[in-house]
């Protein structure tokens, strides 16, 4: 989880009240036909319900109660590694079992709650509402208010509405319960709402289940906090995707789309030069310096850093890796840090069709070509391998040339040995450099050769059976079918 934001607007907004967030994240998502629960349905590379974690975490929340009821344990085990132990705030979960409404689900978080913050009630399935936005609806709150959080709807079906009287909010009112005159209005309730903790526990204790659905309405309490004389408050956007909910698989790949769209428009107006913005997938942390070019159908995974003129071809992955000033990706090249991480230094040409493991350190200028892969290996300034070669647990010196077709062979099926390739050698084509071994400075490497022994600086090695030709020998020739 990569927490970025604080309280950016508490000047204006005032002093930070403690702020404790409640996830409802128990649904079964049936529409997603999936065996997997809804909420860990991925979106930009995490699940749903990291995204909203993330959010929490950027609140600075002082403790995240997540509501979980189907596949609870699997939830729970996500939330843990999401988190991990990254974040500040006191991770908690309660169970909802059985599922008898949105109202029911806050009660279970209750026992979790202190009387002393404002509670933000988030859902699990809703992703991508923005930090800043919750700022300004938790200021609207102000610690004494009811604040919703609610949205101008051209087609407002399935959604509660929300019923004024003037500027003032009376209630909320579902879809299902609402009259045709109530059905007119277009301003919805996202489902995120910031209450007063001692409040929410007061109305939560009133809720009832009289309604078309039978179910215990977390928006009923919007009426007792009226009968009790307490302010309602709206604070209204007009941002539909920060409130997008996702409940099946065409609703979760359009709100991908929208997602990527705005990370496009993001790296452009920080300078980024996108082939088309409309082929780019960010699923991580995209961190770009100036004069940075993008070709198309390129995707980015976990923290990924490109210096000062990188240029990235068509149709690369690239996952956790810091590309230094003018490297050049070329097309179809795959590089994935994993947790070693992977660094391509300033310069480099990397690619067409390359793969670079966890692990690969790549020195400035340094030349890996197509079919070319390396782990877990060092290579200095200078140094080259530019066809279907592979370099693993190496360590390879200033201005190697490192022959097509060429291996080291790093594995004795236990354990992985070291090779190391000492500044300036140059390993002919087709050759097998059987680790643990060294290859002094200088030296050069015949063609062919399996090198099993340390070698001198400057020597010429060779080790290869001695041709032997036979004259006039004939191929065996098939014998004639029955």
């Amino acid at each position: 989880m990569h927490v970025t934001s604080s309280f950016q607007v508490q000047g204006a907004l005032g002093q930070r009240p403690v702020v404790d967030v409640v996830i409802m994240a128990a649904g079964k998502g049936t529409r997603m036909k999936s065996k997997t629960p809804k909420v860990l349905h991925a979106l930009a590379g995490r699940p749903l319900l990291g995204h909203v974690l993330e959010t929490a975490a950027q609140l600075l929340a002082r403790k995240v109660v997540v509501i979980t009821g189907h596949g609870a344990i699997e939830v729970e085990a996500a939330c843990a590694e999401s988190t991990g132990g990254r974040v500040e705030f006191d991770l908690n979960f309660v169970r909802q079992e059985p599922q008898l409404g949105t109202g029911h689900a806050v009660q279970q978080a209750v026992p979790a709650l202190a009387d002393d913050g404002v509670v933000v009630v988030l859902s699990g399935d809703v992703p991508l509402t923005q930090a800043d936005t919750l700022y300004h609806l938790i200021a609207a709150c102000g610690g004494d208010k009811l604040a919703l959080l609610t949205l101008e709807q051209r087609d407002p079906t399935g959604y509660g509405r929300i019923v004024r009287a003037g500027d003032v909010v009376q209630a909320i009112v579902e879809h299902k319960d609402a009259s045709d005159v109530q059905r007119q209005i277009t301003e919805i309730y996202s489902g995120i709402m910031a209450v007063p903790a001692a409040a929410l526990k007061r109305w939560l204790a009133r809720l009832d289940n009289q309604n078309a659905q039978k179910e215990y309405y977390l928006t009923d309490i919007v009426k007792f906090a009226v009968a009790d004389g307490v302010g309602v408050v709206a604070h209204k956007i007009d941002d539909a995707v920060q409130v997008a909910g996702v409940n099946s698989p065409v609703q979760l790949a359009e709100l991908e789309r929208a997602y990527q769209v705005r990370q496009a428009h993001r790296l452009m107006e920080e300078g980024v030069r996108l082939a088309d913005p409309a082929r780019i997938d960010v699923r991580g942390d995209l961190l770009c310096a100036h004069d940075v070019s993008i070709d198309v159908n390129c995707v980015f995974e976990g923290m990924v850093n490109l210096g000062e003129g990188v240029s990235i071809g068509a149709h690369c992955v690239i996952a956790n890796a810091v590309i230094e000033a003018g490297a050049v990706i070329h097309p179809f090249t795959h590089i994935d840090g994993e947790k070693l991480g992977v660094t391509v230094g300033a310069g480099a040409l990397i690619g067409p069709f390359a793969r670079l493991r966890p692990g690969a350190k790549l020195g400035a200028e340094v030349h890996i070509g197509n079919f070319v892969e390396v782990k877990n290996s060092t290579l200095a300034q200078g140094a080259k391998a530019n066809h279907l070669a592979y370099l693993g647990d190496a360590t390879v010196g200033e201005r190697v040339n490192y022959g097509a077709g060429s291996i080291t062979a790093n594995y004795d099926g236990a354990n992985k040995h070291r090779t190391v390739i000492e500044a300036d050698v140059h390993v002919g084509s087709n050759c097998v450099l059987v680790a643990p071994v060294t290859i002094g400075a200088g030296g050069t490497v015949g063609g062919g050769s399996t090198i099993t022994k340390n070698t001198e600086p400057g020597a010429l090695s060779v080790a290869r059976g001695k041709q032997v030709s036979i004259a006039n020998w004939a191929r065996p020739a098939k014998k004639p079918k029955a």
